[in-house]
């Protein structure tokens, strides 16, 4: 599903990768561990292809994710440190904005989409509920949410645990898990 070959990146003068090579199967759960700074957030913006990397390749499913960053795109689920969520709306609002905005279920009732993401993270009952109103654990819930609205094969998530408490942090190795069950290719930070 995913393979990299060789990734390397410089912030000028300073290797944050050197010459990384890995390959993931689909389905596989991969953790990436690492301290602060040693090149893990760079690594999965090179993967979501919001960056380029001085040397390397990799692919996504056969895709030439360098080559066809757009179709490569298309695959992927992000789960940044920012949410990427619009406060001043509901979670069913940023789902369905989202989920027009890129043109998720063609052919499909975008609203109905949205509930079933919702029920997915277990926020159905706050679907209408602003965003700004949510908890931590809530926000990072709904971000995956978004991340996984268009069935994306590979999700990538950067340190997703930070800030959370514990029952917040159970409920998302619960949501983890499914997304690993469901066959869909998962690399985390930590």
């Amino acid at each position: 599903m995913l393979s990299v070959s060789h990734l390397t990146k410089f912030y000028g003068l300073r290797p944050v990768l050197r010459n990384l090579s890995l390959d993931v199967a689909q389905g596989e759960f991969v953790a990436i561990l690492g301290p602060n700074g040693a090149g893990k957030t760079t690594l999965l913006r090179i993967l979501a292809t919001l960056m380029h990397p001085e040397g390397g390749s990799y692919t996504i499913d056969g895709i030439d994710a360098l080559q066809q960053p757009l179709k490569a795109r298309e695959m992927i689920g992000l789960v940044s440190h920012q949410s990427l969520l619009y406060q001043n709306l509901t979670a069913y609002e940023n789902l369905v904005f989202y989920a027009q905005m890129y043109g998720v279920g063609k052919g499909k009732n975008v609203e109905e989409l949205a509930k079933q993401a919702l029920q997915r993270v277990d926020l159905l009952r706050r679907a209408h509920d602003l965003v700004r109103t949510y908890s931590r654990g809530m926000v990072q819930r709904l971000t995956i949410a978004r991340a996984i609205l268009h069935e994306p094969a590979l999700v990538l998530l950067d340190e997703p645990y930070t800030g959370l408490d514990q029952t917040s942090a159970r409920r998302l190795s619960e949501l983890l898990e499914g997304l690993a069950v469901s066959g869909r290719t998962v690399v985390m930070t930590t």
